[in-house]
């Protein structure tokens, strides 16, 4: 029963007064090994400069792009990311969820990932995209904050197709575009959720504008039902869309990452939403910097949301 719990419902106390609104915060591409694992370590935090971006808010994301783990063997890639769970409580206080359909849940095997997914169970962390078999990693994370039901889907688009979560095996939500859709519409009939946000791992790394196949299937989601696409995997920010009134945000860049080669890398944000019962009502991009080590530290440059619904986004948002 707590398994089902986490896999499908976190739930907190919901507001008696005000109206039916809801703050989300969500980063990208968030590597706790090396350097940023190493600090943990030594009894620091590598979220302590950006730590105010993610205060007050109802719901605090990042996309966890490594496996938390001590068992597993590399698998044959360039990269390979493994953070010990000493990690866990130094992200718990920042965070409330993350996101686990990317290129690196696999990195050490199906163990290893499993493994994870109890760990972050036992730490009071919520996952969207990932599952010990394929029917988990497809369902929705059902958040109830504000006397909102917001769902959350998680998915990987990056070529080629691996990890992918089988029925009787765990691993990751790929995104598999009429299974997308059937996903969005189960999310709004089946969990009867108010709003639902979909978090793409899909384009190609360094490239500042979202791709041809991006914009398709952003729209395609939004068609279906979504209330907003977020992506990452480019390990840089790239253009903001308003398709229908909704907002795609292609890529956030990266969040913590010590395996960076150019200065666009080390630069990211942390995406601010506001939400309400009719779907998305503005959006923020706080803009945060990398050092050297993957650190990150906010650049304070915008005060006031980039875009709000019923208008055009501004150049604030910082699309190129």
């Amino acid at each position: 029963m707590r398994r089902v719990c986490w896999a499908l419902l976190l739930c907190w106390a919901t507001s008696a007064a005000g109206a039916a609104s809801l703050s989300l915060v969500f980063a990208g591409d968030t590597t706790l090994d090396d350097a940023p694992g190493a600090l943990i370590e030594r009894g620091g935090d590598p979220l302590a400069k950006v730590a105010h971006l993610f205060q007050g808010a109802d719901i605090r994301l990042v996309n966890l792009e490594c496996v938390v783990s001590t068992i597993g063997s590399p698998g044959d890639k360039v990269y390979t990311f493994r953070a010990h769970p000493r990690v866990l409580p130094a992200l718990r206080r920042h965070v409330d969820a993350v996101t686990l359909a990317n290129n690196h849940s696999g990195d050490y095997g199906r163990a290893a990932f499993a493994d994870m997914l109890g760990l972050l169970e036992r730490h009071g962390i919520a996952q969207a995209g990932g599952g010990r078999n394929l029917t988990e990693a497809h369902q929705p994370l059902l958040i109830e904050r504000q006397g909102l039901r917001l769902a959350l889907l998680s998915y990987n688009e990056f070529m080629p197709r691996s990890f992918e979560a089988d029925h009787d095996a765990p691993g990751i939500a790929w995104s598999e575009d009429e299974q997308v859709v059937d996903d969005i519409a189960r999310a709004r009939a089946v969990h009867r959720a108010d709003l639902v946000l979909v978090f793409m791992h899909w384009g190609w790394e360094n490239e500042p504008r979202a791709n041809a196949r991006q914009r398709q299937l952003a729209r395609r989601v939004i068609d279906a039902g979504a209330d907003a696409v977020i992506g990452g995997h480019p390990h840089v920010t790239q253009d903001i869309d308003i398709y229908r009134g909704k907002p795609v945000v292609y890529s956030v860049g990266n969040f913590v990452m010590k395996e960076s080669d150019n200065e666009a890398q080390r630069q990211g944000w942390v995406l601010e939403l506001q939400m309400d019962r009719k779907g998305v009502s503005s959006l923020t991009t706080h803009p945060v910097r990398l050092d050297l080590d993957g650190i990150p530290a906010h650049e304070p440059q915008r005060p006031s949301p980039c875009w709000r619904r019923g208008e055009a986004a501004t150049s604030a948002c910082g699309g190129r």
